[in-house]
């Protein structure tokens, strides 16, 4: 199982990838991020650096590629829909790609996991649309 969610952002890619590749720092959001509590020692570019959003998400930062512009994390914990209870392996991955056309960035942010129960897909869907409308507005 898995979303797939993507958008142009009017900004340069190096712009997009040096707001997006800070795991710590989601201030560009700040309607759908309201809180991001840092966890750990691990600073927000390191692998393994941990944070908790909104009091409820616990996340892990897997894989952080400055070159290819990628990053991975893994969510760890949160409300009952992606919960450890019900959900298992869930990871996502956030990959920036320039817009050569218009010096535009294209952004993919993707997500899979497994599991048992329902409803994963339809409670993730929104959050990812909202953090992408979030990321489109703060460039625009």
């Amino acid at each position: 199982m898995g979303c797939y969610h993507s958008v142009t952002v009017n900004a340069p890619v190096d712009q997009v990838w040096d707001t997006l590749r800070k795991f710590h720092d989601m201030s560009w959001c700040p309607d759908v991020i309201t809180q991001l509590e840092p966890v750990g020692d691990a600073g927000g570019t390191e692998t393994g650096a941990k944070r908790i959003l909104n009091g409820v998400f616990h996340e892990t930062l897997l894989t952080l590629d400055d070159k290819e512009r990628t990053f991975s994390y893994s969510i760890d914990d949160g409300p009952e829909a992606v919960s450890k209870e019900n959900v298992q392996g869930y990871i996502g991955e956030v990959r920036v790609f320039p817009v050569t056309d218009n010096d535009a960035t294209f952004v993919l942010w993707t997500s899979r996991w497994d599991s048992s129960g329902g409803g994963v897909q339809e409670f993730c869907d929104p959050i990812y649309r909202a953090l992408l409308g979030a990321l489109k507005s703060h460039f625009a």
